[in-house]
């Protein structure tokens, strides 16, 4: 059976609850190093190097599933903060991104054929080559594969929500998710445990979808033994800007539909009209001006829906 993200320790898609401590426990061996995010906004070139490599990553892994992807780019920052940013040359990163997809393809067992890219980006590698970078990987990472990441730790969080309905606890699991996929592009989430970014994530999703239970959420959360309140919020801050990048969208379905699953719906509908080439993460290289043209906008409309639920969400925190 193929490594399930959401359950790393065992090889059934079922998580078993009594394996959440040692995921805690042990999710910083599957982390970059402390010092990798500082590094990476200190010098330009290796914040480029990183852009390239999962650039690649993405062009490459494109017709497989995101969370092959996010497992292959995982292994990409684990061993560049190990290793060290290489000579800056195109082959190098086209390489290194050859041999963490894959490895990822082998852990999830898909379907992968080096031949099928080998041409890509103008460069031509030899599966042995392929295989010894593999191999520089695998040392690297001390050959931890069965990667834990925010999504390990999605359904323990996602049991702290109230009320327990079925449809409600799949629409914000499927925000959340969403919102994890676009943080691992953001180096300034890198220093975060996985479970702490898993928590934020869900947060915002939490926010979102259910105001209500947004104050009621954030605090079973934060009593929960195994999450730092203050890393919490230290994580849940810096990702506003990732979170924030497509929640115009949500806040324009919010008034016209009743139910949360609706919202997502029309959301993932519209992203998927605009992807080509099979489901894939994809870096957007355009309209930069038009982005930061819009920030102010949205973060007006944000507000205004905020506000409208301020009053309502102090009522709700007494009832926690």
């Amino acid at each position: 059976m193929d490594f399930n993200l959401e359950n790393p320790l065992t090889n059934t898609h079922e998580l078993h609850f009594d394996t959440i401590p040692s995921l805690f426990l042990i999710e910083s061996d599957h982390m970059p190093s402390k010092d990798y995010s500082k590094i990476l906004k200190e010098m330009d070139f290796d914040q480029s190097f990183r852009r390239e490599a999962i650039s690649s990553v993405f062009r490459v892994s494109c017709k497989f599933d995101p969370s092959l992807s996010y497992l292959a780019v995982n292994y990409l920052d684990r061993f560049l903060s190990s290793q060290g940013i290489p000579q800056p040359k195109p082959w190098v990163f086209k390489l290194l991104a050859l041999a963490c997809v894959s490895l990822a393809a082998k852990m999830k067992e898909a379907e992968f054929y080096i031949a099928d890219i080998l041409g890509d980006g103008g460069f031509v590698f030899d599966t042995q080559t392929i295989q010894k970078m593999e191999v520089l990987i695998l040392g690297a990472l001390n050959w931890r594969m069965r990667s834990i990441t925010p999504f390990s730790f999605i359904s323990f969080f996602i049991s702290l929500f109230k009320p327990n309905d079925p449809p409600s606890r799949e629409a914000l699991k499927a925000r959340a998710c969403e919102i994890i996929f676009k943080a691992q592009n953001d180096i300034n989430l890198l220093e975060f445990r996985p479970s702490l970014t898993a928590a934020s994530a869900l947060l915002y999703a939490c926010h979102e979808l259910f105001p209500m239970q947004f104050l009621c959420f954030r605090k079973a959360i934060s009593n929960s033994s195994c999450v730092n309140k203050e890393n919490l919020l230290q994580c849940y801050d810096a990702m506003q800007e990732t979170a924030m990048d497509g929640y115009e969208s949500q806040l324009d379905t919010v008034s016209s539909s009743d139910t949360p699953v609706n919202v997502l719906d029309r959301h993932f509908s519209s992203s998927e009209s605009e992807n080509t080439g099979g489901t894939a993460v994809t870096i957007s290289t355009g309209g930069t001006g038009k982005i930061w043209a819009e920030k102010g906008l949205k973060r007006r409309k944000i507000s205004a829906f905020c506000n409208n639920q301020t009053a309502q969400l102090s009522q709700m925190e007494q009832q926690c």
